[in-house]
């Protein structure tokens, strides 16, 4: 142990002497890890917006063979119906404008509710700057989730329009739920009339059932209710409905793990090519160690421990900007209305850190082997 901690003092030391290739080898690797753990983010959010977990008790009811929030048509009356059918535990009528249908990373989303019911649905609902009461007795006021009123440089107090809709912030809110840090929540009648679309008519209801294992009953039977009415329904659970309604923007950010994979075997061959230079042109000074003592094992494992430290600095700059910069910018991912908040987390920042660790360690295999084989007369008539 004590030989191993005096190796790793030695390779920090070699590594730190030649500064410039270091500090492009850093860069390189520091690089690469920037766009792994971006990727990661993207891939870990789609995740936790599509993958159902055994506490989810939400259903979407959309119109049935619609897919944007423009062409779903539903009558605010069936709100009385659903409300009815075992199971349901709560639900509200939702009237969404939206500023595009399609893939886009700037998209607005006006969410018109009943004032009074907003707070009973959704209790995790948090007003971190503003009133909601302010919201309540105003008819022309919005509560902002937080992300985006960051996007937007919104604060309570401004004003602001969009699609055509021009909303006061009375507040701005935080949730659990991604979507609802996306979105501008808005007076159900004011929105219907801002947006022309009618008094008693909705996009969607939200549903909550008593317990997970009952979504799929209550599905079929709110699309077995309005079956024969002039307005049939589709229904399904939240995370499924994401999943089938954005797949466009599915589809490009799992494109996007091809761009993880290239990052990942850069940052192998830019580490495993700095150290072959190192060891070729240490060739002496390795035969020195030799003569001083040091095994060929160790000579080897000095290599190891300096493409383990290019590994885990790089990786610790780039993993670490890649969060700093997700937190910053918050990006969020639209699609017909639903939205994709790309979050760091701590879970990829690690992994990407042990990534680039592994990846130095295994880019430093082959330059020990080639550092340690030589013997040590030719390697002195060398240097």
């Amino acid at each position: 142990m004590k030989r191993l901690f005096h190796l790793a003092v030695l390779a920090i030391k070699q590594v730190f002497r030649h500064r410039l290739r270091t500090l492009l080898t850093l860069l390189g690797v520091a690089t690469g890890m920037f766009l792994f753990a971006a990727v990661e983010t993207m891939q870990s959010s789609l995740r936790i917006a599509t993958e159902q977990s055994a506490g989810d008790t939400t259903l979407v009811v959309y119109r049935e063979n619609r897919f944007c929030p423009l062409t779903s048509r539903l009558p605010e009356h069936y709100l009385s119906e659903i409300r009815r059918i075992e199971g349901v535990r709560e639900a509200i009528p939702i009237q969404i404008v939206v500023n595009n249908c399609g893939a886009s990373l700037d998209v607005i989303a006006f969410r018109g509710v009943p004032p009074g019911d907003l707070k009973e649905y959704n209790p995790e609902l948090e007003v971190v700057a503003g009133s909601y009461d302010d919201w309540t007795q105003r008819g022309d006021a919005a509560l902002v989730g937080e992300h985006f009123a960051a996007r937007r440089g919104l604060k309570p107090g401004d004003q602001f329009e969009a699609v055509g809709v021009r909303v006061s912030v009375a507040g701005i809110v935080k949730s659990p739920q991604a979507q609802d840090n996306n979105v501008a929540y808005v007076h159900l009648p004011f929105l219907q009339q801002a947006s022309r679309v009618g008094l008693g008519t909705v996009t969607q209801f939200n549903v909550k059932v008593d317990s997970p294992d009952q979504l799929e009953t209550v599905a079929a039977r709110i699309d077995e209710v309005f079956s024969s009415d002039s307005e049939p329904t589709d229904t399904r659970p939240e995370k499924a409905f994401f999943a089938q309604t954005a797949k466009d923007l599915i589809d490009i950010i799992r494109f996007t793990r091809w761009l993880g994979i290239g990052a990942v075997l850069a940052v192998l061959g830019l580490v495993a090519n700095a150290l072959l230079l190192v060891a070729r042109g240490r060739v002496k000074e390795n035969a020195i160690l030799q003569t001083l003592g040091f095994p060929r094992l160790s000579v080897g494992a000095l290599m190891v421990w300096e493409g383990v430290l290019l590994g885990f600095l790089g990786g610790l700059i780039g993993s670490g900007l890649a969060a700093l910069f997700f937190s910053w910018k918050r990006f969020t991912f639209g699609n017909e209305g639903l939205t994709l908040a790309l979050s760091p987390s701590f879970q990829v920042t690690l992994t990407g850190l042990l990534l680039a660790v592994a990846l130095g360690l295994l880019a430093s295999l082959w330059p020990a082997w080639v550092a340690s084989r030589n013997p040590i007369v030719a390697s002195l008539r060398q240097g």
